[in-house]
C-alpha cells in the first residue's frame, strides 16, 4: 500500500465453520456483521487450516511455516515450541508497530510470545478471570465444568490411555452476555482503539473464544436458534461408505457416540449462538474501527484456527480432515481494493506473505505459503497450488493424517489405514471414499505421489 503504512487489525475466532459466514437458521442470520466485512473486502471461500487442533494451527498462521516445520505438531502445553521463527507479531514490533494482544492466543513460540514481543498491551484469560472474580462471579454453569466434559480412550504413540474432552452437552450460561469472554475481550480491543494517543501505526491482535465448547450459551444468543427449527446437514450421524476402520477409534468420533439426532439440534443452536455472540463483538469492535477514524488505514483480517464437525461424519469437535474440520472462513479487507471473491483452494499460510505484502513490508524467502496479495488488489485468481493440512494427534503424536487438496479432490493417507480420495465437487459431503475406487487409482496415485512429495520436504517423519 503507498504512502501512510497501515494498521492492522486481525481478528480470529475458534472453531467457527466456513459456511458460517452468511448463513441463516432458523430464519435468523448467523454473521451479519461479518458478511458485511466479507462484502467489503477479499473473501476466500476455500481457505484451509494447516491442522485441525488450535496450537498447532495457530502457531502455524502466525509463523507461515507447517507444523512440521516449526515444531509444533500438537498441543503440548508445556514443551514443544517453535523457537527459529519470527510470529507476526514479532515482525510487526521491529517494523515500529504499536501491537497490542486482547484474547486466547495459543501460539506457542520461545521465548513465549508475551516476553519476544514489546507489546502496548497485552490482555488474556488471566486478566478475565480476574474480572469474573471482581464482579463476584465464578463463570461457571451451574451443572460445574466437568458436566460438560466426556471420558475418551486417546491414542498416545502406540498405545491408548483415558483422556477427557468437551461434550455435546448444551446449556444457558448463568449471566449477563456484556460478562461473556469474548464481550470482555472485544470491549479491551475498544477501549485501546479509544484511549489510542500515540501516531505510530498499531496492530490489534484480537482473538476470540467462541465458539469453542463447552457450549455455555448466554441469552439472548441462547434462544435465537430454536433447536427444532435448525436445516441439520444430509449427513448429520452417518458415516461414510469407505471410511477406514480405525477411524471410530478417534477422538472425534467418541464424542459423538450415542448423540441422538434431537441432541444434535441443540449443539447446532448452541454452536451457532456463540458464532452470533462473537459475530456481534466483532461488529461492536469494527464500528469503533470506523469511530475513531481508523478504518480508511487499516487491513482487517477474520479467520479461524479450525471447524467443528457438529456431528456431520458422526463426529464432534475437530481432529480429521473433513471439510468441516479444516476448511476455515477468511477475509481481508484492505483499504482501496475493490471486494474480490477467490473461489480456488489457499492455504492459511499464506496469510503472513499476504500481510507483508500488502503492508509493505519485507518478507522471509523460506515462508511456506504463497501471496495472496494481487488477488484482494486485482482480482486475479492464485495459480491451482495443492493445499496441505496435517494432523499428529493431540496432546501426543497419536493419530496421523496427511491431506493434500486440489480444486477437486481431496487425498488423505493415514499409515496404516486405507488412503481415502473424496471427489469434493460431485459429493461435497464427502461420503464415498474413491480411495476403494480402481477407476480412481490414477488420481489417487497422483495425489499420493504430491503429498509424499511434500511431507519429505517440510521435514515430516511419516511414512509414504
Amino acid at each position: 500500500m503507498p504512502g501512510e503504512r497501515p494498521n492492522l487489525l486481525f481478528i480470529m475466532t475458534d472453531h467457527q465453520r466456513a459456511d458460517s459466514l452468511g448463513m441463516t437458521q432458523a430464519h435468523v442470520e448467523v454473521t451479519p456483521n461479518l458478511t458485511l466485512l466479507a462484502s467489503r473486502g477479499a473473501r476466500f471461500t476455500r481457505a484451509y487450516t494447516t491442522c485441525p487442533l488450535c496450537v498447532p494451527a495457530r502457531t502455524a498462521l502466525a509463523t507461515g511455516r507447517y507444523p512440521t516445520r516449526n515444531g509444533v505438531v500438537y498441543n503440548d502445553w508445556n514443551g514443544q515450541r517453535a523457537g527459529d521463527h519470527k510470529p507476526l507479531h514479532q515482525v510487526l514490533a521491529e517494523a515500529g508497530y504499536e501491537v497490542v494482544h486482547v484474547g486466547v492466543h495459543h501460539i506457542r513460540v520461545r521465548p513465549v510470545l508475551e516476553e519476544r514481543v514489546p507489546f502496548a498491551r497485552w490482555v488474556d484469560n488471566d486478566d478475565y478471570a480476574r474480572y469474573l472474580d471482581e464482579k463476584g462471579m465464578d463463570g461457571q454453569p451451574t451443572e460445574g465444568r466437568e458436566a460438560f466434559r466426556t471420558g475418551v480412550i486417546e491414542r498416545q504413540g502406540d498405545g491408548f490411555v483415558p483422556a477427557r474432552y468437551s461434550n455435546t452437552r448444551t446449556t444457558v450460561w448463568p449471566y449477563p452476555a456484556e460478562h461473556f469472554r469474548d464481550s470482555y475481550f472485544c470491549r479491551q480491543g475498544i477501549q485501546y482503539l479509544e484511549g489510542r494517543r500515540t501516531q505510530r501505526p498499531f496492530a490489534l491482535f484480537t482473538y476470540l473464544w467462541a465458539p469453542h465448547p463447552p457450549l455455555w450459551v448466554p441469552e439472548p444468543y441462547a434462544s435465537l436458534f430454536p433447536p427444532e427449527q435448525i436445516d441439520l446437514p444430509a449427513n448429520v450421524a452417518m458415516i461414510a461408505d469407505g471410511e477406514p476402520s480405525g477411524r471410530r477409534r478417534g477422538i472425534s468420533a467418541q464424542l459423538a457416540e450415542g448423540v441422538s439426532m434431537e441432541e444434535w439440534g441443540k449443539v447446532w443452536a448452541a454452536h451457532l449462538g456463540l458464532v452470533r455472540l462473537a459475530d456481534t463483538e466483532i461488529g461492536r469492535l469494527l464500528s469503533a474501527l470506523e469511530a475513531c477514524g481508523y478504518a480508511d488505514n487499516t487491513v482487517v483480517v477474520f479467520t479461524t484456527d479450525h471447524g467443528d464437525h457438529l456431528g456431520q461424519h458422526r463426529m464432534y469437535q475437530k481432529m480429521e480432515m473433513y471439510e468441516q474440520a479444516v476448511r476455515v472462513p477468511l477475509i481481508v479487507r484492505v483499504p482501496g481494493a475493490a471486494p474480490q471473491r477467490c473461489d480456488v483452494p489457499v492455504s492459511h499460510l499464506s496469510v503472513l506473505p499476504t500481510l507483508l505484502d500488502v503492508m509493505g513490508l519485507g518478507r522471509p524467502d523460506d515462508l511456506d505459503g504463497a501471496s495472496l496479495a494481487e488477488t484482494i488488489m486485482s482480482g486475479a485468481q492464485p495459480g491451482g497450488r495443492p493445499v496441505f493440512c496435517q494432523y499428529s494427534g493431540n496432546p501426543t503424536v497419536g493419530d496421523i493424517r496427511r491431506t493434500v487438496i486440489s480444486d477437486r479432490y481431496k487425498y488423505t493417507h493415514t499409515p496404516g489405514e486405507v488412503s481415502e480420495l473424496y471427489d469434493l465437487e460431485r459429493d461435497p459431503l464427502e461420503m464415498r471414499n474413491l480411495g476403494l475406487d480402481p477407476a480412481y487409482a490414477p488420481i489417487a496415485r497422483e495425489l499420493h505421489r504430491l503429498c509424499a512429495s511434500w511431507a519429505e520436504s517440510h521435514g515430516d517423519w511419516v511414512a509414504f
